[in-house]
């Protein structure tokens, strides 16, 4: 958290926030760090001012900056295995948010999907920021804020490890119908629907997410998992 700071994200892709001192002036520059093609959706939060655009496409190494509204809240995530039908129908195997374009255009990401959030502005003039898993997996993120001038305690936080290929079976999410390879991870929440991996009703502490599949204990939470081998 921090008034006047510079963000770094990794969401396969790297989000920079730049603040301009003696000014609330916001760039996120999203990076593609990945070897193949991105497509990040960006969806803005109830009431506050939208970008100029909700979704694009950067091949391997490509960036865009993007000016960012005042005291702007909302969500980015990268979208993968993107193409148009003959139609001219847009969608993506993960991140999709259902628009039928590259726009996103107020559409949220369908699950599973890593999220990276923010506050900016807010309560105290801090900035508030966290990459979630909530809504499962599909690509690394990592937000590491510079420049930070305006107090509070700003560290790198996010996920920079590829899950997709330690996802129990259970909940991966395949490249294609018949197979291929895992592109992503669903939530427990999600897949099972079950109070027990929605950390609901009596399952609402930490202590009862315990699960048994198979050789392996796992210890499931909404959208993040711990494997370990038995």
């Amino acid at each position: 958290m921090a008034s006047s700071t510079q963000f770094a994200t990794t969401l396969v892709a790297l989000i920079l926030l730049q603040y301009l001192i003696g000014s609330y002036s916001t760039t996120f520059t999203i990076v593609n760090q990945c070897s193949y093609t991105v497509w990040p959706g960006i969806l803005s939060g109830a009431g506050t001012e939208p970008f100029s655009t909700t979704g694009f496409a950067l091949q391997p190494g490509e960036s865009n900056a993007l000016a960012v509204p005042p005291s702007w809240s909302g969500r980015l995530w990268g979208r993968t295995l993107c193409s148009q039908d003959s139609t001219g129908k847009f969608s993506c195997i993960t991140g999709d948010c259902d628009s039928s374009t590259i726009e996103c255009a107020g559409k949220n990401a369908i699950p599973p999907a890593s999220l990276a959030e923010f506050t900016l502005n807010g309560a105290g003039g801090l900035d508030f920021f966290d990459v979630s898993l909530v809504d499962g997996y599909n690509l690394p993120i990592l937000i590491e804020p510079h420049g930070q001038t305006g107090g509070g305690n700003c560290t790198a936080t996010g996920c920079s490890v590829d899950l997709n290929a330690a996802c129990p079976t259970e909940l991966k999410v395949m490249s294609s119908s018949d197979g291929g390879e895992s592109v992503a991870c669903r939530s427990a929440c999600e897949a099972f629907g079950d109070p027990q991996y929605c950390c609901s009703g009596a399952y609402g502490s930490p202590d009862t997410f315990q699960s048994n599949l198979g050789t392996r204990n796992i210890r499931y939470r909404r959208g993040m998992y711990l494997v370990s081998d038995m």
